[in-house]
């Protein structure tokens, strides 16, 4: 049986105050998120929370999506 896996990322950003809440986004495996593919909500977390990056959140990170 051939089974061919896709390799999904997502870009996390982690509550600096806040165990175990923050934001992830698809992205890229060097991190690049497409905008035009987030919607309307999400694009605006995404934005937000580049803009509090070391105040309310930690540096993003890229994580592998579990299958």
């Amino acid at each position: 049986m051939n089974q061919s896996t896709a390799t999904a990322f997502q870009l996390c950003f982690r509550s600096l105050f806040q165990p175990g809440r923050g934001f992830a986004f698809p992205c890229s495996a060097d991190g690049q998120v497409n905008l035009d593919e987030l919607s309307e909500k999400a694009r605006l977390n995404y934005l937000f929370a580049r803009a509090v990056v070391g105040k309310d959140f930690a540096r993003p990170a890229v994580e592998l999506v579990a299958a």
